[in-house]
């Protein structure tokens, strides 16, 4: 159900192309897959009174047409990666809903979308529960108490160290190459001093935090579903972050001397 029954003004339409592209923009800032990004920009359009919405996405841009009475407005926007989160996908899919269904016009979901903001958990309570399940990996790994407290400490730390690299804004792959030598620092300590009966596995479990699973599940998803292009984009960038946590851990384990699991 379309909000706006008669012709789009020029003004009209041009707000009506910022809703959609701002919509889209912020899915693909915040992890959404590609076809979620250009589904709901599309239905925002359509259900705001244009006509037609197409949509063009790259690594890092986005490119938006709308098509109202053989008029066209095509503007464009970066998206640079703010950090996966769900919530921010979550509710700017249900501002969509909303506007397809009536309830919102084109004053409604600019008010909605402007108050959507990225809301994080304590980082203290992060650090806690990343280490708590880099901790538990080791015990399924057949670890025993003295390699659990290892992993949770050096994953801690690990996660601790990420944050502030974060909020430093460096680059990720230095990002997670510096966090993959800190994290593998510390628990080689476990193989230096023979902490436990099985220091390598805390080796091991306390870089799985590393592991950039969305990035990669988002690669294969975009690829199916015939976004070629961003699907590369997506696996190389998962893959560049592999080899730098690869680079840290190896760094790390040449300075202790041991080699662990490896």
């Amino acid at each position: 159900m379309q909000v706006e029954t008669a012709p789009l003004s020029e003004p009209m339409q041009r707000e009506v192309s910022r809703l959609s592209v701002l919509a889209g923009q912020r899915l693909l800032q915040h992890g959404a897959e590609s076809a979620l990004v250009m589904d709901v920009a599309r239905r925002l359009g359509l259900a705001l009174g244009v006509d037609s919405v197409e949509v063009s996405l790259s690594a890092s841009s986005m490119v938006l047409t709308t098509l109202s009475r053989d008029r066209c407005i095509t503007t464009t926007r970066q998206c640079q990666d703010r950090g996966i989160n769900m919530q921010v996908v979550t509710e700017i899919q249900r501002v969509c809903i909303l506007a397809e269904r009536g309830m919102l016009d084109i004053d409604g979901v600019h008010q909605r979308l402007e108050k959507i903001q990225p809301w994080r958990y304590n980082r203290y309570l992060v650090i806690v529960m990343i280490g708590l399940s880099c901790a538990s990996f080791s015990r399924l790994a057949g670890g025993d108490w003295p390699v659990f407290v290892l992993t949770f400490f050096a994953s801690a730390i690990g996660m601790f160290v990420r944050q502030e690299i974060a909020h430093c804004h460096f680059n990720p792959l230095l990002n997670f190459g510096i966090t993959a030598f800190v994290t593998t620092l510390i628990s080689g300590f476990g193989e230096v001093y023979q902490i436990g009966e099985t220091p390598f596995i805390a080796m091991a479990s306390s870089v799985l935090m590393l592991v950039p699973g969305f990035p990669l599940i988002n690669a294969i998803s975009d690829m199916v579903k015939g976004y070629v292009n961003m699907g590369i984009a997506r696996w190389t960038m998962a893959s560049l972050l592999t080899l730098s946590t690869s680079m840290g851990i190896i760094a790390a384990m040449n300075v202790l001397g041991v080699w662990g699991w490896l």
